[in-house]
């Protein structure tokens, strides 16, 4: 299911790090831009839970965890600094009519 998060990326509160913290149906999620791209990764490193949104985009388009800089693929989620974990992503479209996050539906069970 998509969800509209804004209606051009300039209404995102990205922060000096090129990373904006959004919030959706009570699930909060990251979204980096790296060039004219966008990309919707998880919050928190699945490594030690590090705070994404306090990491930082390396030159090659990586998310680096500020914890234990380990270094993540934002197209893939694929841990790219060889520790074998993957980080949570959604796929991110730039319409005419805004920027939307295609996010799962719950479940009936949770």
């Amino acid at each position: 299911m998509w969800h509209k998060i804004a209606e051009h990326p300039n209404e995102l509160d990205f922060a000096t790090n090129r990373i904006a913290v959004v919030k959706v149906k009570g699930k909060t999620f990251c979204v980096g831009r790296h060039g004219e791209e966008l990309f919707a990764f998880a919050y928190k490193c699945p490594h030690a839970g590090g705070i994404m949104a306090d990491g930082y985009i390396d030159a090659m388009g990586q998310i680096v965890c500020p914890l234990h800089r380990y270094k993540f693929d934002m197209r893939t989620g694929r841990n790219t600094s060889g520790e074998g974990y993957f980080l949570k992503r959604w796929k991110v479209e730039w319409r005419e009519d805004g920027v939307f996050v295609e996010m799962e539906q719950a479940s009936w069970w949770g």
